[in-house]
């Protein structure tokens, strides 16, 4: 369903702008494609500024406002890590961020709703943009993996300057993991607040718990290991992006799943 309003306008906008950036990278015109990612992200803030105008509150309510968020995200973190960690894959980057806001511009509801009692809390904002930070974190550490597990085909990085794809994919968890960390920290202190109870067994908890667990055994595991089992430690990557993938659609999606959490549907 394609949507009208400024916001969905913008979000077509920011789609083809990204994808243009891809195009832009993929030819090898790197200033060019980071210069056209730079203008995707200011369409998208202004999409994201758009919407909080609209709406009164800090946006991160339903899916349509949290895909929102993350389309926005991928840009600065993307330069972030290349600035500072030399963590490459910029072109599959602006590809994640046409992925996310997909389903805000085509699928979820866009229509603004009042903020529920239970998420009127100071806890909200930092709750959610530590877990959504980490998402895209972890997405960016899923294509490392991936580019791991290809690398075959795909050759390495490091002839750019750039660190290889194993040691990106953990580079990228180290820096995902604390936000998680700190995501399931605050979920809890706010369930205390306002459910009366630290942890429920909800099932946006237990999966939050679950993507949580997977990523503190790939640490472990590449701790003992190194790089020594490579393939292993993407498939640890890789499967805790499935947990949040789970965590982030299923769970608010399936009908099988209801709980504390149905509002983010």
């Amino acid at each position: 369903e394609i949507k009208t309003g400024v916001v969905a306008i913008l979000i077509y906008c920011t789609m083809g702008v990204y994808l243009a950036a891809a195009l832009a990278m993929f030819l090898r015109a790197r200033k060019l494609g980071t210069a056209i990612y730079l203008a995707g992200f200011a369409v998208a803030a202004v999409a994201f500024g758009v919407r909080w105008n609209e709406v009164e509150h800090v946006p991160l309510q339903n899916l349509f406002e949290v895909f929102l968020c993350l389309g926005m995200l991928i840009c600065p973190l993307s330069l972030f890590c290349k600035r500072f960690m030399r963590v490459g894959g910029m072109a599959a980057d602006c590809l994640i961020g046409v992925i996310v806001l997909f389903p805000a511009g085509f699928v979820f509801n866009a229509e603004p709703q009042k903020l529920p009692p239970a998420l009127q809390s100071w806890l909200f904002a930092p709750h959610v943009a530590a877990y959504m930070a980490a998402y895209m974190i972890m997405a960016k550490a899923a294509v490392q993996a991936v580019g791991q597990l290809r690398q075959d085909r795909l050759g390495g990085p490091e002839a750019e300057g750039l660190v290889g794809y194993e040691a990106g994919a953990y580079k990228m968890v180290r820096l995902g993991f604390p936000l998680l960390t700190l995501g399931l920290i605050l979920g809890a202190w706010w369930g205390k607040l306002a459910w009366g109870d630290y942890w429920n067994w909800d099932p946006k908890e237990l999966w939050s718990l679950v993507s949580w667990l997977v990523y503190a055994a790939y640490l472990h595991f590449r701790y003992i290991y190194g790089r020594r089992r490579p393939k292993a430690n993407s498939l640890f990557v890789l499967g805790g992006m499935a947990a949040i993938i789970i965590t982030l659609l299923w769970v608010n999606l399936s009908r099988i799943f209801s709980g504390l959490h149905s509002y983010a549907s």
